[in-house]
């Protein structure tokens, strides 16, 4: 392609003179998962009259196909753009088909980010994992410690092709001054979750475990001892925080957004949390039989106490008591 050709395509998707400079238009993709649905309620209920919030499912198009996800940008016009779909599965999933799950996630961040650029965005905030980070490392897990070396081989393709939004946010800013910047969470659980207990995860498996057993009068089994630790994040707290990055925190570098590491609670707990939000009194049995797992996976907050000192997040049994009401009342139609 002539540099004359591309130069054309590239002004072709520029925004055509926005009527009010001040607006912000602000596209989400992945719209209707966990984290979307979360800020959708988050944004409702603490609106700003210079804000119009646009959420993408897959019926808005195919964001692995470069044409189609130029036709998302040229529909909506986004000035700033949260980035949370991805191709997503379970270990097994992840183990079988590494290419598919670096390539497919690859092609979509390359089309968002590059378009970010082509249409002048001014804000992109994608959304990493803490999964990505090295296999080997000492915790707790910061920021800096991304690359330290290489992540766990079950799911490398996936983790390597997220760890390139984070180089990509710096390689943008240092070429085409772009404010390109990414969010680690930790656990998020809380409504609109996939309440699978197979392939969802901790919180909302045993959610939906609890709901069974208590419907079916047998015991709420637990797989492994409860004794692993593991820090989760409301999802409305992680919406407000991912709104506030948005606006306010403008470094192309990460930033982990977790409770604090003295919030940290054990499966046990966990478990025992759920049932007592269940109303269940059947018995609680935790199965030793079954894997643990890894026992600790602290990550590290300071960066985010930095800027937000007085933040309060919702405590885990306030949240799982959210969540398991709105699985109770939206059974039916959960994602499970």
């Amino acid at each position: 392609m002539s540099s004359e050709t591309k130069a054309d395509e590239n002004n072709s998707l520029k925004r055509k003179s926005p009527d009010d400079e001040a607006k912000s238009i602000v596209m989400v993709t992945g719209g209707s998962g966990l984290v979307g649905c979360a800020i959708r309620d988050f944004v409702k209920s603490h609106p700003k009259d210079n804000e119009e919030w646009i959420f993408l499912s897959s019926k808005d198009g195919d964001l692995r196909d470069r044409k189609a996800t130029e036709a998302i940008f040229e529909k909506f016009k986004p000035t700033h753009v949260i980035h949370l779909a991805a191709k997503v599965g379970g270990l097994f999933a992840n183990m079988a088909q590494k290419v598919e799950f670096y390539r497919e996630n690859v092609i979509i961040n390359d089309n968002i980010m590059e378009l970010c650029r082509i249409t002048e965005v001014k804000k992109l905030v994608s959304f990493l994992s803490t999964c990505i980070f090295p296999d080997k490392t000492t915790y707790p897990i910061d920021e800096t410690m991304l690359h330290n070396g290489p992540p766990h081989a079950s799911n490398e393709g996936y983790a390597y092709a997220k760890r390139l939004i984070d180089t990509l946010n710096r390689a943008y800013a240092e070429e085409y001054n772009c404010n390109f910047t990414s969010i680690i969470p930790t656990n998020i659980y809380g409504p609109n979750d996939n309440f699978n207990i197979q392939n969802g995860h901790v919180i909302p498996g045993l959610i939906h475990k609890c709901y069974l057993a208590k419907k079916e009068g047998t015991p709420f089994s637990i797989w492994g001892t409860g004794s692993p630790l593991r820090q989760f994040i409301y999802s409305i707290d992680l919406a407000e925080l991912t709104v506030w990055v948005m606006r306010d925190y403008h470094s192309p570098d990460p930033i982990t957004l977790s409770v604090d590491e003295a919030a940290e609670v054990s499966i046990r707990d966990v478990a025992l949390s759920v049932a007592k939000a269940m109303k269940f009194e059947g018995e609680v049995k935790f199965d030793a039989d079954k894997a643990d797992g890894q026992f600790r996976k602290t990550a590290c907050n300071k960066k985010l106490r930095k800027y937000r000192p007085d933040y309060k997040f919702t405590g885990i049994d306030d949240g799982i008591q959210k969540a398991v009401d709105w699985f109770v009342a939206n059974y039916e139609t959960a994602r499970k």
